[in-house]
């Protein structure tokens, strides 16, 4: 496979991302040579390797969850900059139209 300008810009359009030309000539060169190298990883002999499933032999080990009160409501707003008597009160930040 060959990246080509016609296919970075696309590239560039899905991501909705706007480059110079200068910046589409060097990922396009960038691009190439990740290609190249996973063509070169694809002539390599795996047919002895075990898949991997994970990356370390780290087994999580997750504690059970406990339901607490660590504050109380009140407790929580009493720092609060705005608030009224059950919210936090913060700036409206979406217009609606």
């Amino acid at each position: 496979m060959k990246i080509d300008k016609d296919l970075v810009d696309k590239i560039a359009h899905l991501a909705r991302l706007e480059f110079q030309d200068e910046q589409k000539v060097k990922i396009e060169e960038d691009l190439n040579r990740i290609l190249s190298f996973m063509e070169s990883l694809n002539e390599v002999d795996t047919s002895a390797v075990a898949p991997l499933i994970y990356l370390s032999d780290e087994v999580n080990v997750f504690r059970a969850d406990v339901v607490k009160q660590e504050i109380t409501h009140e407790e929580a707003l009493r720092n609060a900059p705005k608030k009224d008597s059950d919210y936090f009160r913060v700036p409206k930040v979406i217009d609606q139209k």
